[in-house]
């Protein structure tokens, strides 16, 4: 704790005791009830003789005291500058806000007069005033009279304390009345209590000083991922504490901030997702005595610099190497996952929590992300539910294969990955062919998860709403190494549009920014489309693999009704030769078909029967908008055009 006889103490309580001194002898004003609350008839005639060409105060007994209380200031004056180059909180504070010995006089009072009571029974006596328990402006100029001294002038707007915000003016009166206060988070730091500033902004992260601060900067760090950057950051500058944060909102923010590294003798480190904002580059040029730190994926364009001048670091990796997992993991890297050790670190985190498991923190990192705009789908179903010609079955194992054995290619063959590791496909075929179906058997067989983005979360009409919508699905995936599986790619990938106003321009600048993004991913995406003439060519140029689903022909047919009724399900008089060759119809439809035919048979508590079936088909074709004619259902036919009640004409 702090004593009460610290040489910044003395000193303001020496002070104080002159300006006293003063106002009861040479101003001969006694101490009485009610000061301030009216203003009496000896006052009145003190404050004429005060006025220029009238008799002015008895300045002989003023100085008389001055002159008294000489020796005793200029040794506690004396002490206050030794104790400044030691060790004292007090004493960092000033060293660290690199305050002028004036300026640290003045907060010394400022603070003295905070922490006691009767100092500011003093203070109020001081200023004829019980209301005025901190010091005014007018005092501070009375008290600090020796030349070249700032006085008042050290509570200025350009001030050190003021710059440093360890200070401020309070009131909204005159000029003269304006009261000096110290900030509350001093005070605290003062006592010993590190509680950082309530005004500091959420999210705000404090790590302690191991070793003394340099002299203030400006640090450009930008790329990989946060935690890359922070140990870039930790390595130009070791052993220095930090106060990591957005950049706040208001600038009650921006003054905590700034005051929570003076006090803590911090750098600052700003977290930057956008361009630092005007408010920060005002910040960052008047608090120069704190080094500051930009931390931003991508470089801070050149306009919202401060004007001070940098250093920059350049972060080109930013994945965890077998040392990162070593460190945050005690286990060598796993391959199937391709972290940044921003998302090792959390993974760390929640792996600690869970039996040391990393799978399931892994897939908790990217689902927390993912399950806002995207579907997730655990596979379930395998080769054998897939009904596809042999050329289209192959081709989706040969996707597999492209990345099951990326490591091998790209790593011990030394293939360049250019423009990445990832595989991209096309799926391109009318609605219910399979292609959601191929892309869950693919994930499966890889023992991924599959994500079906949910385009109408992901598409905004707000400007660069849809990239940012788009980075956290990417970055998400990258984590996790999932499957990305865009259903009706074409209202994201289609092909661009002649630009004829702004939204047509933007648009454009949405698709290129999907190229790019798709260029740099490393997992595996999947693009759906019912027309492939509908993708933009300058996607189709990354595609790795592209399969054609068509409808099916009759022995897949065949095989799809087959597969559609399990083996628990009570059949009887089901002819799946005529449902094969009769139908002309896509898996996804036969699937319906045969589900509807369930609940038709169910409903009756009988077996399911060709009339549940054939009934279950005029309902999907009604749902399709397509005609019943009298060739495709045969002998059927009166009883889809009569109800479910009639019989099969034999």
């Amino acid at each position: 704790m702090m004593s009460p006889t610290e040489p910044w103490a003395t000193l303001a309580d020496t002070l104080l005791q002159r300006e006293a001194l003063i106002c009861r002898l040479a101003e001969g004003r006694p101490p009485r009830d009610f000061a301030g609350l009216y203003v009496a008839d000896e006052e009145v005639r003190r404050v004429l003789h005060s006025l220029p060409g009238l008799d002015g105060p008895d300045l002989e007994r003023a100085a008389a005291v001055r002159t008294a209380l000489a020796e005793p200031v200029t040794a506690a004056r004396e002490a206050f500058v030794a104790a400044l180059q030691g060790r004292s909180r007090f004493a960092d504070v000033t060293r660290t806000a690199h305050l002028p010995v004036a300026e640290a006089e003045v907060l010394a009072l400022l603070v003295a007069v905070e922490l006691s009571p009767a100092r500011q029974r003093l203070v109020a006596y001081v200023q004829d005033s019980v209301q005025l328990p901190r010091l005014t402006l007018a005092t501070l100029a009375r008290i600090f009279v020796e030349p070249g001294h700032p006085g008042e002038r050290a509570l200025a707007p350009g001030s050190g304390l003021r710059r440093a915000a360890l200070v401020r003016l309070s009131g909204d009166g005159p000029w003269a009345t304006l009261v000096g206060e110290a900030a509350a988070r001093l005070i605290w730091h003062l006592r010993g209590d590190a509680s950082p500033d309530p005004a500091l902004p959420p999210g705000t992260v404090i790590a302690a000083a191991q070793s003394p601060r340099r002299p203030g900067g400006l640090l450009l760090v930008h790329g990989g991922d946060r935690e890359s950057r922070l140990r870039a950051i930790r390595r130009h500058h070791p052993g220095a504490g930090m106060v990591t944060c957005s950049p706040p909102a208001a600038a009650q923010g921006w003054e905590a901030v700034v005051r929570e590294a003076t006090v803590g003798n911090l750098m600052v480190v700003l977290d930057l997702a956008e361009p630092l904002p005007v408010a920060g580059r005002d910040a960052v040029v008047r608090a120069g005595h704190l080094q500051w730190v930009l931390s931003s994926a991508g470089e801070q364009p050149l306009e919202a610099l401060p004007e001070r001048r940098w250093r920059e670091v350049r972060i080109t990796d930013g994945e965890a190497d077998a040392e990162d997992w070593r460190r945050a993991l005690g286990q060598d890297p796993d391959p199937a996952y391709r972290l940044s050790r921003e998302q090792l670190r959390l993974v760390a985190g929640a792996a600690a929590a869970d039996g040391g498991r990393v799978a399931p923190a892994v897939r908790r990192l990217a689902g927390g992300h993912l399950d806002g705009v995207a579907v997730r789908i655990r596979p379930r179903r395998t080769w054998d539910d897939l009904i596809l010609p042999r050329d289209e079955a192959g081709q989706l194992r040969e996707l597999a294969a492209r990345h099951r054995c990326r490591e091998t290619v790209y790593g011990r063959w030394q293939f360049s990955p250019v423009p990445s590791t990832g595989v991209v496909a096309l799926f391109a075929g009318p609605s219910g062919t399979g292609k959601t179906l191929a892309a869950e058997v693919v994930a499966g067989d890889l023992g991924l998860d599959l994500y079906k983005v949910d385009l109408s979360a992901v598409v905004s009409k707000y400007i660069g709403e849809t990239e940012k919508n788009l980075e956290r699905i990417f970055g998400a995936a990258a984590a996790g190494d999932l499957v990305l599986f865009f259903d009706e790619a074409d209202a994201l990938f289609g092909k661009r549009s002649e630009v004829s106003d702004a939204h047509d321009r933007y648009a454009n600048i949405e698709v290129a920014y999907l190229l790019q993004r798709l260029e740099t991913y490393d997992g595996l995406v999947v693009l759906a489309t019912n027309l492939q003439r509908n993708i933009d060519p300058a996607f189709l140029r990354r595609i790795s693999v592209a399969v054609d689903f068509v409808a099916p022909e009759e022995p897949e047919r065949r095989a799809i009704w087959e597969r559609a009724f399990p083996a628990t399900a009570p059949l009887a008089d089901l002819d799946l030769d005529f449902l094969a060759r009769q139908f002309k119809i896509t898996g996804g439809v036969i699937s319906n078909a045969a589900l509807g035919a369930a609940f038709l048979a169910a409903a009756e508590d009988s077996p399911i029967t060709m009339r549940h079936a054939v009934l279950s088909v005029k309902r999907e074709f009604q749902k399709l908008g397509r005609l019943r004619t009298e060739k495709e259902f045969e002998r059927y036919f009166d009883l889809v055009n009569r109800g479910s009640d009639a019989a099969p004409a034999r």
